[in-house]
C-alpha cells in the first residue's frame, strides 16, 4: 500500500495532468501546450486547475502573455522530470524483457532430464546471453510440488501430473527401456519375453520418482510381481548397481545420456519395449509465460530434432 502522503497523486487521473503541467511549464504558454498536445486550450486550463485543486497549491501565475511557475510549480516540475525519467527507465527495462536483452528463466526438470537439458540451455544462452538461467532438478513429486506452488517459469516432466490444472506441450520422445551389464545372461538376445525378464532382480528409483511410476506401470501391465532387489535415490546409484551386477532397471533411454553404451551399459531387446513416453513442458493453467520462457520453448522444439527426434504420433510417425 502506498504511503498515505502520496495517495492524492494516485487519484483523479493525475499522470495525464502531470503531462499537461510539464509541457506548460516547459513552453510557458497554455496555448502552445494545447497545440503541442493536440488539445483544446480550455482542456489544458481545466487539467491544470484540477491538478492545483488536488495538490492544494497554485502552480502557475500569469504575467503578461506568459505563464510562470510558482515556487510550488517549480518543486512539482522537478518532481515531474524525475518521475518521467523513472518511467522511461522502467519502459527501457520492460522493452529489454520483450526483446530478450535481459530477464531470467527459471526451470525445474526431472532428474533424468538433466542429461539433455544442458545442451538445450547451451543453445539458448548462445542466442540470449543476457538472460539469467537457473535450473532446479527434482524427482516427479518434487516437480509436482513446485508446479503447485508456481515457483518456476517452466517445468519439464517425463510424466506430467494428471488431475491438475496444467498446460502440457510435448518436447521429444522418451523411450523406456531395460538396461543391464554387458555380460548379463540376456545381453545380445533378441525379442526376450517379458516373463523371462521378470525373473531378474529389479533396481528401482525411490517412491515419488516418475521413472519408478512408469516402470511399475509397465510391469503391472504384464501382471507380474517384480523382484525388487533394491531402491535407490538417484540414476547414478542405479547405474553403479547395474554395473555391480545387482540387477536390471527399466529407465528412460536418456537416463545416462544420449549414448549410454559409453557408460558400460547395454539395452536389452525385450518384447513390448521400448514403451514410448514423451518429455513435456508443463506450467499452470492461467500462468503468464514470460518472453524468456516462450523463447526457450520455441528453441527446444527446433533443437529436439537433434536430441533423438521430435515427438511421435500414435502410429509411430514423427509429429
Amino acid at each position: 500500500m502506498p504511503h498515505s502522503a502520496i495517495r492524492r497523486y494516485l487519484r483523479h487521473g493525475m499522470l495525464p495532468q502531470l503531462v499537461v503541467f510539464e509541457t506548460a511549464a516547459r513552453l510557458g504558454s497554455f496555448t502552445r501546450t494545447a497545440e503541442a498536445l493536440h488539445m483544446a486550450q480550455p482542456t489544458v486550463s481545466t487539467q491544470i486547475r484540477k491538478l492545483s485543486d488536488t495538490l492544494g497549491l497554485t502552480l502557475f501565475e500569469q504575467i503578461g502573455k506568459r505563464v510562470h511557475l510558482t515556487p510550488a510549480g517549480e518543486t512539482l516540475h522537478q518532481g515531474c522530470l524525475q518521475l518521467f525519467d523513472s518511467i522511461g527507465r522502467i519502459e527501457d527495462a520492460l522493452s529489454g524483457l520483450r526483446n530478450l536483452d535481459q530477464g531470467r528463466l527459471r526451470l525445474a526438470v526431472g532428474s533424468t532430464a538433466k542429461y539433455f537439458v544442458p545442451r538445450l540451455l547451451a543453445a539458448f544462452v548462445a542466442r540470449h546471453p543476457r538472460i539469467d538461467v537457473s535450473v532446479q532438478i527434482h524427482n516427479r513429486q518434487g516437480l509436482i510440488d513446485r508446479l503447485a506452488a508456481n515457483e518456476d517459469d517452466l517445468y519439464i516432466f517425463a510424466n506430467p501430473p494428471e488431475g491438475h490444472e496444467v498446460v502440457c506441450q510435448p518436447i521429444l520422445d522418451n523411450p523406456m527401456v531395460v538396461f543391464a551389464r554387458p555380460d548379463h545372461r540376456l545381453a545380445g538376445r533378441r525379442a526376450i519375453p517379458f516373463a523371462e525378464l521378470a525373473a531378474e532382480p529389479f533396481l528401482m528409483r525411490e517412491p515419488g520418482s516418475g521413472t519408478r511410476w512408469v516402470a511399475f506401470e509397465i510391469i503391472d501391465r504384464h501382471r507380474i510381481e517384480p523382484d525388487v532387489r533394491m531402491e535407490l535415490s538417484s540414476d547414478e546409484s542405479i547405474e553403479q548397481a547395474i554395473l555391480a551386477g545387482l540387477g536390471v532397471a527399466i529407465l528412460s533411454r536418456h537416463t545416462f545420456g544420449l549414448e549410454p553404451g559409453r557408460r558400460g551399459l547395454v539395452e536389452l531387446d525385450v518384447q513390448g519395449l521400448p514403451v514410448m513416453r514423451r518429455w513435456q513442458f508443463a506450467y499452470p493453467v492461467g500462468k503468464q509465460v514470460s518472453p524468456a520462457a516462450r523463447a526457450f520453448m520455441d528453441l527446444v522444439r527446433t533443437e529436439a530434432k537433434n536430441l533423438g527426434g521430435a515427438p511421435r504420433g500414435h502410429d509411430g510417425r514423427q509429429g
